[in-house]
């Protein structure tokens, strides 16, 4: 793609964002959008964001649970950053959201992890798990700036990786001695997504990628082989959603249960 139809479709899609507006798929009207495309005007607003004082504090991970990709006509992760006026640490747990600056808000519950150091892009799990300085239960708020959700790839690329917000519970430090335990709960543990007192959602660790954990050297190994920066220390990482997405409302109180993880339920209230 031209320079200049990155430039028109980065604006088009900040001034989307600004007012929670919806605009045409990117692939309806540019016949050589692809992913590399997508990655050029992701890239390109997040200089723009980065000028206009927002800060990178780590990467989502998209498409992670493969039970969902024919449900949203897609057959492999996506990732995007993730910024310092998105992500925020619930307080006792819970975490309140206003959802007027979000398109189509849908709600994830996901496995969130800062990084105590560089991810080694062909380690093992024990190795990856290694570079983790804590895990936390947490819920993305991703949103969509095309009608009724329908979009391809390089599509939701474009559009943030469909983040909005990010809500990070109360963390369990990765203890080495531990490792072991650490890694078989964030396989095995069970997830329980609820709306009030309605289950709505199960799923579970072993549904990302087969590992939260696995999710992450994903990522790492994306990243290397793009010639991008790695993930280092000091990173948020968010390893996508451990149930299908689900449409939310203000007024709504949500629930994640982790159960065998460890960590405490997640709530979060919206507005």
């Amino acid at each position: 793609m031209r320079t200049t139809d990155v430039a028109a479709l980065a604006s088009e899609l900040l001034a989307c964002r600004a007012r929670a507006a919806l605009t045409s798929l990117p692939t309806s009207h540019c016949r050589d959008f692809d992913l590399a495309a997508a990655y050029r005007v992701l890239d390109d607003i997040s200089r723009r964001r980065h000028a206009q004082g927002a800060r990178a504090v780590g990467r989502k991970i998209g498409f992670t649970n493969r039970t969902i990709w024919p449900v949203y006509g897609v057959s492999f992760p996506i990732w995007a950053p993730i910024w310092s006026d998105t992500v925020s640490i619930a307080d006792g747990n819970t975490a309140v959201v206003d959802l007027a600056p979000f398109a189509q808000p849908r709600i994830e519950p996901e496995v969130v992890f800062k990084l105590a150091r560089t991810v080694p892009p062909g380690g093992s799990d024990a190795d990856v798990l290694l570079a983790v300085e804590w895990f936390a239960p947490g819920f993305e708020i991703v949103q969509c700036h095309f009608p009724d959700w329908r979009f391809s790839a390089p599509d939701c690329v474009a559009d943030f990786g469909l983040h909005g917000a990010l809500l990070i519970g109360t963390p369990i430090a990765v203890d080495s001695g531990k490792l072991a335990h650490h890694l078989d709960a964030l396989e095995h543990f069970d997830a329980i997504l609820c709306r009030g007192s309605a289950t709505i959602d199960r799923g579970g660790g072993a549904l990302v990628l087969g590992s939260p954990v696995r999710a992450l050297a994903h990522l790492a190994r994306e990243l290397a082989t793009a010639g991008r920066p790695p993930l280092a220390a000091g990173e948020i990482v968010t390893t996508g959603t451990l149930t299908d997405a689900w449409s939310v409302s203000a007024g709504e109180r949500w629930t994640a249960d982790y159960t065998a993880l460890g960590t405490l339920p997640l709530h979060l209230e919206l507005r």
